[in-house]
């Protein structure tokens, strides 16, 4: 049932890969964000608390990327392989704008 809603809307295999890459920019950020939050606060209790989620942001970032590795949506060492990666997301997003 999943492929035949991927398919009406046009996104064929790209749907895990797109909520993937979704899912670690958004871990990305909040771990760039909550480290500029630390930096900010004055109350240790605070900073304690905000240590914790980004202890628990990398580790979410790790698993993140770990699965998209292991499906081949996310090659971090080989800049020539995500480029083509990259290349073929951006044609996915302009065919589905020219639907």
């Amino acid at each position: 049932m999943t492929n035949f809603l991927q398919n009406m809307a046009g996104m064929g295999g790209m749907t895990d890969q797109v909520i993937a890459t979704d899912f670690l920019n958004s871990a990305k950020s909040g771990i760039r964000n909550t480290a500029f939050a630390i930096t900010e606060t004055a109350s240790p209790e605070l900073r304690a608390a905000l240590r914790e989620q980004l202890r628990v942001a990398v580790e979410t970032h790790g698993v993140i990327s770990d699965y998209m590795i292991s499906k081949g949506y996310y090659h971090p060492g080989d800049i020539s392989e995500q480029s083509q990666v990259n290349i073929r997301a951006a044609n996915t997003a302009i065919t589905l704008s020219q639907q």
